[in-house]
């Protein structure tokens, strides 16, 4: 099952630091099998409040994208993101192939104790 990693970078001061790790971060990825599916890309709010950009990172299992977050050549080029964009980052199970919703409202519906 995928996992994601999901960025929400909210404040960003222009620094070379943030071209050198965009530049690095691929080959960090690679190992793990990880891959962009949006980097930065145009928003639109539709509900609530979403300031700055968004990041989404594809990995074929959680496993995998906490390798590469905790992984050694990772460590190394954060501090270039760290120190000039603030932000919050998540890693999370995506659903398995063929997921549907319906099973899980069913599944909330038998729980005892529900109003």
């Amino acid at each position: 099952m995928a996992a994601y990693a999901l960025a929400r970078l909210r404040v960003r001061r222009e620094h070379p630091d943030i071209a050198d790790y965009i530049e690095l971060i691929q080959p960090t990825l690679d190992p793990f099998g990880g891959r962009f599916l949006i980097h930065g890309g145009r928003s639109e709010v539709v509900e609530g409040q979403w300031e700055g950009d968004t990041v989404l990172l594809e990995f074929p299992g959680m496993k995998e994208a906490r390798g590469w977050y905790e992984s050694e050549e990772y460590r190394e080029i954060l501090p270039l993101r760290t120190r000039h964009i603030e932000g919050d980052v998540i890693l999370v199970d995506g659903v398995p192939p063929h997921y549907d919703p319906r099973t899980t409202a069913a599944a909330m519906r038998e729980k005892p104790g529900r109003s």
